[in-house]
């Protein structure tokens, strides 16, 4: 079979390398599937630009998010019947043209959902299902800031505050804007062209924010608590900001967070999360199959509607990983075989 790997850390163009290799086997409590598309995550750019230390060493096989057909399972493995449409987490290995993974990672699509759609359940879906469900409970009325909501994890996370009934504040760069009042955002914000945390301030007057989304890190995420008003929550799941530059900026960029006490925190009764869904999946996997579930059912009933950036072919994986590398992307990135 045919499978992408990352040989070199860099630029994109410099990065990647077509390989044949033999057909992965199931595990006794694996499932195997036959991809026709993978999806693209931040975690990617990240592991391409070697600053990603979950990331195998290279040569490396990368992905965390496939779309296809059931094809084999091993023998502690049950419902599944060959040719079954899912969506699955991989954990690495998604860029091949057949992925094992756990059969806890592995959901049935719903009867009629796209399967390059499906590319963004899987991951990203999960990610805001976890931080919007799991981390915090949403309230009707709620003041809630979502950053980067124009991107895979931020669309799902407006769709699911939309559906609590929150009032959504997003961040994005300039274009975006429309995109994120089409998807419900109430008061979209250009963080490119205007001080989020001023703009902020401006709308809600003395009021404060209950909920903040963040995948970007560092300042964004200290100016983000500032907004926190008592009983408030953060909840990050990302730190993009250190695509800005390399190690020494990685490390600037953790400084940039700040210093939180318990006390500090008690005293507030603010609170503050972290998520990597990796972690949720390697050492709770049954909690990670009932997130997918429901992700599953609000996909059903229509909450949850994925937004495709743009599709490429998998020899075209340099350009796809530039186009997410420079955050002009809306949605998911896909890659089909």
């Amino acid at each position: 079979m045919k499978a992408v790997y990352l040989t070199k850390y860099g630029k994109a163009e410099d990065a990647f390398e077509m390989r044949e290799i033999n057909k992965p086997q199931p595990g006794p409590n694996d499932v195997l599937i036959k991809v026709e598309c993978f999806g693209l995550n931040f975690a990617d750019v990240i592991a391409r630009r070697g600053l990603y230390p979950d990331a195998p060493k290279n040569p490396a096989l990368l992905g965390y998010d496939v779309a296809g057909t059931v094809e084999a399972w091993g023998e502690n493995v049950s419902g599944f019947n060959v040719g079954d449409r899912v969506a699955a987490l991989t954990r690495f290995g998604g860029y091949a043209e057949y992925a094992v993974t756990m059969q806890e990672g592995v959901a049935k699509i719903p009867d009629g959902f796209p399967l390059d759609l499906s590319t963004a359940l899987a991951t990203q879906a999960c990610t805001a299902f976890y931080c919007a469900e799991d981390c915090v409970t949403l309230h009707k009325g709620d003041n809630v800031l979502i950053h980067a909501a124009a991107g895979g994890v931020g669309t799902v996370l407006v769709q699911i505050a939309k559906y609590r009934g929150c009032t959504v504040f997003g961040t994005a760069s300039t274009g975006k804007q429309d995109y994120l009042k089409s998807i419900g955002v109430d008061h979209p914000i250009d963080y490119t062209k205007e001080d989020f945390s001023g703009r902020i301030k401006e709308i809600l007057g003395g009021n404060k924010l209950d909920v903040v989304f963040d995948s970007i890190g560092g300042k964004t995420f200290k100016n983000s608590y500032k907004l926190l008003q008592p009983g408030g929550a953060m909840v990050n799941f990302g730190a993009a900001s250190q695509l800005n530059g390399g190690k020494i900026a990685a490390i600037g960029m953790a400084l940039n967070f700040g210093f939180y006490s318990p006390i500090q925190l008690l005293m507030s009764s603010k609170s503050l999360n972290a998520v990597n869904m990796l972690r949720i999946a390697d050492y709770k996997p049954r909690v990670f199959k009932e997130v997918f579930e429901g992700v599953m059912q609000l996909v059903d009933k229509g909450v949850i509607k994925p937004h495709i950036a743009q599709k490429f072919h998998a020899e075209e994986i340099a350009k796809a990983h530039a186009l997410l590398e420079s955050r002009k992307s809306i949605g998911k990135v896909v890659v089909s075989w």
